[in-house]
């Protein structure tokens, strides 16, 4: 989905959301909606050109919050939250199903009573997934899935033989599992003996994986990871890398983590922040993204990115 996109389906959402909750702060409404107070902001004053055909003032929607408390009137044509299509509840219940399937997950009790309401409003669409059979290979790797099941269900450890990335190795590592948690593709979330640490594995980036003998022993005082704020959490410590994107690149903001998203002047352009504990897979990036997107700071990776682009091409020269 485009930002455009997204931010039309934040708004239909958004004014039903206010009209229930008159006197809402912007702060409030922020972390509801999960996005800063200044693009809150934004959305309201954006909210002020829209409303019924005529343009006059008795037709818009009106905003105020200047307070730091939020009211909304002349919106009552948008009032009711939006629908599931057929197709949304259909795709949903399906994608629930699957997790449910799925060993080491926490809340199993929830995603069962969330399939029960959605098959009781669902109609037609609940008794179309009753049809419908997932099978989950994790791009090609369902035999990992399978052995880290096995794992989490005898309480064994793993020895898994790890792809990272940003590296470009391959690494060995024991890992006492704790569960899988899905963000578009299964990740394995365990205590990693090499790091002496919680890590997470994503699934398909698992070369091998074997069952040892050993019993896992997570340490007492380890508790999985609060996803409450999503599965990747970004460190302070982080290199925040900002990027400027043509629109060939704004599929970016949706695939990755951004601390911040900022439509620039022309309204074609974005400038997105985003942290990292290393650089070197956003350099990546952007020369796989070519003019799409442009590096504006730290200096240090633009200019790394542009001499990796120089010797690129002059391998060209040399052909």
């Amino acid at each position: 989905m485009t930002g455009s996109a997204t931010r039309l389906t934040r708004l239909l959402a958004l004014v039903p959301y206010l009209l229930r909750r008159p006197g809402v702060s912007i702060a409030q409404a922020a972390k509801d909606f999960d996005v800063t107070e200044e693009q809150l902001v934004k959305d309201l004053e954006l909210l002020f050109m829209c409303g019924l055909p005529g343009g006059m003032p008795d037709d818009l929607i009106d905003a105020h919050w200047e307070d730091g408390q939020i009211y909304l009137a002349n919106a009552e044509t948008i009032a009711r939250p939006l629908r599931l299509g057929v197709d949304e509840a259909l795709a949903l219940m399906v994608g629930l199903r699957m997790l449910a399937g799925l060993q080491g997950l926490a809340d199993r009790d929830a995603i069962n009573r969330t399939i029960a309401k959605l098959e009781r409003a669902a109609g037609e669409a609940a008794e179309a997934a009753k049809n419908i059979e997932v099978e989950i290979s994790s791009r090609g790797r369902g035999e990992v899935l399978a052995t880290c099941t096995l794992a989490l269900t005898q309480g064994n450890r793993l020895h898994l033989r790890y792809y990272v990335p940003t590296r470009d190795e391959i690494t060995e590592r024991d890992v006492d599992p704790m569960r899988i948690v899905l963000d578009g593709v299964p990740y394995l979330e365990g205590w990693c003996h090499r790091a002496e640490d919680v890590r997470l594995f994503r699934l398909d980036r698992i070369q091998e994986a074997v069952v040892l003998d050993e019993p896992a022993e997570v340490p007492d005082e380890v508790q999985p990871r609060n996803l409450d704020d999503g599965l990747f959490q970004p460190s302070a410590d982080d290199a925040l890398v900002t990027i400027e994107l043509e629109p060939a690149g704004h599929w970016v903001v949706e695939y990755y983590q951004c601390e911040s998203v900022e439509e620039l002047d022309d309204g074609e352009r974005l400038l997105i922040g985003l942290r990292t504990p290393d650089t070197r897979w956003v350099a990546r990036l952007v020369l796989r993204l070519g003019g799409a997107a442009r590096i504006v700071a730290p200096v240090e990776l633009a200019e790394r990115v542009r001499d990796q682009a120089r010797a690129a091409l002059a391998q060209y020269e040399l052909a």
